[in-house]
């Protein structure tokens, strides 16, 4: 019997979970969430995470406008099902597996959140805008930012990896310049498919967009993540802050599964967050 496919959803489905500021909006924070979740959902459990002073992040973050993009539905090739996942995955514990299934999912998902980043930047200033995400959501927005070509304020990663590392082949700086990796991430996202279009960039001046390399970044995960192994993570760290030259804040924790590490990664989140939020 032939495997059923199932066409992305691209409808309401897709609108972004938003929470307002409580106080006058100063910043934005993009998030991602995971495979098998929803944004309404994602907001719901990180808002019930708590710093060791018992503070969740919007008490803590009063000014920051939330946005929680939502991915739609997709085919999962491997189960042969339709569930939420912003691109299909083969394995999230081995994901260079199958990575012939995630460039189409990957490019719908870039433009989906570059253009929420368009609307957002019309509302504050770019620098004031943080990008981010966990789990596949992580390994989403990491290719948006990249591909953007812009400086952000901030990016924050849970629980993530970097998708298709080894067909950007990203080598040691002394023997590819930033400028030659955004060609060869971009030139991995173009299309010949009449009905699907490549990502447009945020930065359309291509000799300056060597500027998203310059976002502060903060990566995160937990040794016991039986989900996404945190040697996935560590590859994620060492690739963007040895390989690209990105100003990188790693952070390991013992416990925390495949989620924040409760108070203290609240606490590291907004000890990043101090530092880039002007």
């Amino acid at each position: 019997m032939p495997s059923k496919t199932f066409d992305t959803v691209i409808d309401a489905q897709t609108s972004p979970h938003v929470v307002i500021p409580k106080e006058g909006h100063t910043h934005t924070m993009i998030l991602l969430h995971g495979g098998e979740c929803t944004a309404s959902q994602f907001a719901e459990e990180l808002f019930e995470s708590q710093g060791s002073d018992s503070l969740t992040l919007p008490e803590i973050l009063p000014s920051v406008k939330w946005v929680f993009p939502n991915s739609g539905i997709r085919n999962n090739t491997r189960f042969d099902v339709a569930e939420s996942q912003w691109f299909d995955l083969w394995s999230s514990s081995h994901p260079q597996e199958r990575k012939d299934l995630q460039i189409d999912g990957l490019r719908e998902s870039i433009t989906h959140i570059l253009n929420i980043i368009r609307s957002e930047a019309a509302i504050v200033p770019p620098e004031r805008i943080i990008l981010g995400g966990i789990s596949q959501g992580c390994a989403t927005a990491i290719h948006a930012l990249l591909y953007g070509g812009i400086r952000l304020g901030g990016f924050i990663g849970l629980s993530g990896w970097l998708p298709l590392e080894e067909d950007i082949n990203i080598k040691a700086r002394w023997s590819a310049s930033n400028f030659t990796l955004l060609q060869r991430i971009r030139t991995l996202f173009k299309t010949s498919n009449t009905k699907a279009t490549s990502p447009r960039p945020l930065n359309e001046d291509f000799h300056n967009s060597e500027l998203a390399f310059k976002t502060p970044v903060f990566l995160s995960h937990s040794k016991d993540d039986d989900v996404v192994p945190w040697l996935n993570g560590d590859m994620l760290w060492w690739r963007l802050e040895e390989d690209l030259g990105m100003e990188v804040e790693w952070r390991l924790y013992e416990e925390g599964g495949h989620w924040v590490n409760e108070g203290r990664g609240v606490d590291d989140i907004v000890g990043f967050l101090g530092k880039v939020m002007v």
